[in-house]
């Protein structure tokens, strides 16, 4: 038939790909459900799993997938104040280009899911459509289906058709008796499945439309998070909430108090401070020694000229090897080391520089001649 080959409809291209795929029935299976001849059937749109044509046309994913989780998605997604068509070799879809008329076959009014054997639906046939299977004329439901064109998960059952050209073989009968009996609306495991994935959504903080497989990896790596977490607090893996925050408060409080530091091994900053001060005193003292051991005998012996002292020490403080080399390099001046008399007083004059007339004069005075030399120094 035409629409064996996948079609992508304009007017859904963000939502995701939609295809046809003619599933099988058996019509032998089928029975009358009661004396309504618009009664309820039982339709099956996928198998569980994963799935595609036998056809052999070519599908933009490795397969179309169904499970329990993404038919949940599917039939949370199905109104049913607006039932989808059956209607007949999906002529629907092709009314406008051929112009034929498109009547129903049928209406789907709700969608159930069967673990196991898959995506059924709750269908209502036209008295002809019944007739028209139960007399062999129809054999096969080819629903339209909406799927994610990067995962090819089942999105939204779009509509179906009544045909004879089937592409997905091994799909179960049609059972009158049974869907007639059960009326299959949604259930409410189905409705829990739901409302567990949505709390599932909501306490990972995650998007509700997030897939099922992100939801799985964000638990991952939550418990990878806290498994951690278990480890490094040292607990148990069944540790509960009471252990875990009790462990951590442990954790806050060792580190907020400061520990005793071990005398023998560290001492006080403000001893250390002390100490340096008095090392760097020292230090300038022992240096200021020893630049008097270095400057005074270079005085002395004419190494140096009073006019050097300052420069001298100056530089001794700032580099004492310096001075050193330099002291060790200059000649001593003989004229500077000592007096022309060796020592002793100039002739004519006593001990105390005062010569025979300068005695007279002390004598004169009734002074000393100590006393007179000191009084002549004063003057």
């Amino acid at each position: 038939m035409a629409s064996k080959a996948p079609i992508t409809r304009k007017s859904r291209p963000a939502a995701g790909a939609v295809a046809v795929a003619a599933c099988l029935f058996d019509a032998a299976g089928l029975q009358e459900a009661g004396a309504a001849p618009a009664g309820r059937v039982l339709m099956q749109i996928t198998p569980a799993g994963d799935f595609g044509p036998s056809d052999g046309r070519a599908l933009d994913v490795p397969a179309w997938r169904v499970d329990a989780a993404i038919a949940a998605r599917v039939i949370a997604a199905h109104n049913p104040a607006q039932p989808l068509v059956i209607d007949y070799e999906h002529q629907t879809l092709h009314a406008e280009s051929n112009g034929r008329p498109a009547p129903a076959a049928g209406w789907i009014h709700a969608l159930r899911w069967i673990d196991g054997r898959g995506l059924f639906a709750e269908a209502e046939l036209t008295p002809r459509a019944r007739q028209q299977v139960q007399d062999g004329e129809y054999r096969y439901f080819s629903p339209v289906i909406q799927y994610d064109p990067a995962s090819g998960a089942l999105q939204r059952v779009l509509m179906g058709a009544l045909t004879n050209n089937p592409a997905i073989h091994g799909m179960q009968a049609i059972d009158l008796t049974a869907a007639a009996t059960a009326r299959f609306n949604p259930t409410h495991p189905q409705e829990t499945d739901v409302t567990l994935l949505q709390k599932l959504l909501a306490a990972l903080g995650l998007p509700a439309d997030t897939t099922e497989e992100a939801a799985l990896a964000a638990c991952a790596a939550r418990r990878a998070q806290a498994d951690a977490a278990l480890t490094g607090l040292k607990l148990q893996a069944d540790a509960n909430a009471d252990a875990i925050v009790a462990a951590c408060n442990a954790t806050a409080a060792v580190i907020a108090t400061p520990a005793t530091p071990d005398p023998a091994k560290f001492v006080p900053i403000e001893a250390l401070q002390e100490m340096q001060a008095s090392m760097a005193t020292l230090s300038a003292k022992v240096q200021v020694r020893e630049v008097d051991d270095l400057v005074a005998p270079a005085l002395a012996d004419g190494r140096l000229l009073p006019a050097q002292e300052v420069w001298a020490r100056d530089l001794g403080k700032a580099n004492i090897a310096a001075l050193k080399q330099y002291l060790a390099s200059a000649q001593p001046i003989a004229a500077l080391a000592g007096t022309q008399t060796a020592g002793q007083a100039p002739a004519g004059l006593d001990q105390h520089g005062l010569s025979a007339d300068e005695r007279a004069v002390a004598a004169a005075c009734g002074l000393t001649p100590e006393q007179f030399a000191t009084g002549r120094a004063a003057a």
